[in-house]
């Protein structure tokens, strides 16, 4: 959800093209590995990409692209003169000059749009508002299946244009500097919101319906799922260059229960999406989900978003190599010393490895944040360029010293290896074959 969290960041005098570099990296992993027979070549860059869609692909980069999730929040002056979210959120000029305002200051990797996983309801027939200091609110849950014959099915061009128009002006806005990124809520998250009636600390009446009349709550979740498709997709073919899926509430389900309401549709949303957008990277975002962290990538996303509770070198080692992930620090440590900030920042980046890393908070900014220590992020993130590239070269020194030690004797040693060190090489294994590296 979006708040109201500091005061216009405009008087901020950073500016992130002069100060912070520009231009990506020319450099290139001098190493040639061999697998029966077959040389791999170095990851080539496109220039032409944001930063942030060269990392989630696996390209080679000269740092970890960074944005914060809730950074389109700086616009206190606005919530004067607009009280309403609704208001701000549904308007193309607002959501299109609060969407910017991060970028105009810190020149962030990503610009996500400013909306909420919410609004689509009202184009579903579901009837709600979000109101300052209560948050959201249903009015009318549907109980039965007579009240979810009464939901509709979203169209988003119809009922939502206003997103489509703003992702648009963001594209051109932005001009391929950052990667444009859209959001929506995941079908159980969504569920849990209306059933609730809003938010909720105990998600009795989801669980109830979930446990007591699962039919019910399928009928709703497969209208989300259908539903959530569309929009992304319609995100998409406005503009958005990625598109990040929460499912805030989906780990207050059990592991068993995970998989029947929520693991399914939101695979079903995946793959439906890849079979017209199938270069689309999806990003996944679930708060507390250390308990259910290597069932996320059976979604097939192409970025796992973990909260601060997970170590990130476990989540890396769990998640596998094959998915990037995005994360970790916890927004509290944006309340300590720079110092602190910075430090925090460097243990997150050694343990995610190179590469397949955006550079992310856990969760939102929190209300309060000082804007002088969200700049002091920014600038720490953006000047990890020298020091990455480095200690790329240093690892990959070590890899081949290994090689040539022949320490590694299957396959899978080798690509764990790779996962935890981040070898900046694109490679071909054969698992029939020991491998061997020439330098």
């Amino acid at each position: 959800m979006s708040s109201c969290i500091y005061s216009s960041l405009s008087s901020l005098s950073i500016s992130s093209k002069s100060a912070f570099p520009s231009s990506r990296s020319n450099f290139k992993p001098k190493i040639c590995c061999s697998v029966g027979g077959t040389v791999a070549e170095p990851i080539a860059v496109n220039a032409t990409e944001p930063l942030l869609l060269d990392a989630v692909r696996g390209k080679e980069v000269e740092r970890p692209p960074v944005w914060l999730m809730r950074q389109a929040g700086s616009y206190q002056l606005l919530c004067e003169k607009h009280p309403s979210f609704r208001e701000r959120s549904e308007n193309v000029d607002l959501v299109v000059e609060i969407s910017l305002q991060p970028w105009k200051v810190f020149q962030p990797d990503g610009v996500i749009l400013f909306s909420d996983i919410l609004t689509p309801l009202s184009g579903m027939n579901i009837p709600f508002d979000i109101i300052k200091g209560k948050g959201p609110i249903i009015f009318d849950p549907p109980k039965t299946l007579t009240d979810l014959e009464k939901v509709r099915e979203f169209i988003p061009e119809e009922s939502v244009p206003y997103v489509g128009e703003a992702l648009t002006i963001l594209r051109k806005e932005v001009n391929n500097q950052a990667a444009v990124l859209g959001f929506v809520g995941a079908p159980f998250t969504l569920a849990s919101y209306v059933v609730e009636g809003g938010s909720s600390k105990n998600f009795t009446k989801i669980k109830r319906l979930a446990f007591a009349e699962p039919k019910i709550l399928h009928s709703l979740l497969q209208k989300f799922a259908t539903s959530m498709t569309k929009y992304i997709r319609y995100q998409a073919d406005s503009g958005a260059q990625a598109v990040q899926i929460f499912d805030s509430w989906a780990t207050e389900l059990s592991p068993v229960d995970f998989e029947e309401f929520s693991l399914p549709y939101l695979k079903q949303i995946v793959d439906a999406v890849k079979t017209t957008h199938p270069d689309l990277p999806l990003i996944l975002y679930a708060s507390g989900s250390g308990g259910l962290l290597e069932r996320l990538p059976l979604t097939g996303v192409d970025v796992v978003s973990l909260d601060w509770t997970v170590d990130m070198a476990d989540g890396r080692r769990r998640l596998g190599p094959n998915v990037a992930i995005q994360g970790n620090v916890d927004p509290g440590v944006l309340f300590g010393t720079k110092e602190f900030i910075t430090n925090r920042i460097n243990d997150t980046v050694k343990k995610s490895g190179k590469g397949k890393h955006i550079l992310n908070l856990g969760h939102g900014i929190k209300v309060g944040t000082p804007e002088e220590n969200v700049a002091h992020f920014f600038e720490v993130a953006k000047g990890l360029s020298a020091s990455y590239e480095q200690g790329n070269e240093y690892i990959q020194s070590i890899f081949v010293l290994m090689c040539s030690l022949n320490l590694f004797e299957t396959e899978d040693e080798a690509r764990f290896l790779i996962v935890y060190l981040r070898v900046d090489i694109n490679w071909k294994l054969s698992s029939s074959t020991l491998i061997k590296f020439e330098s």
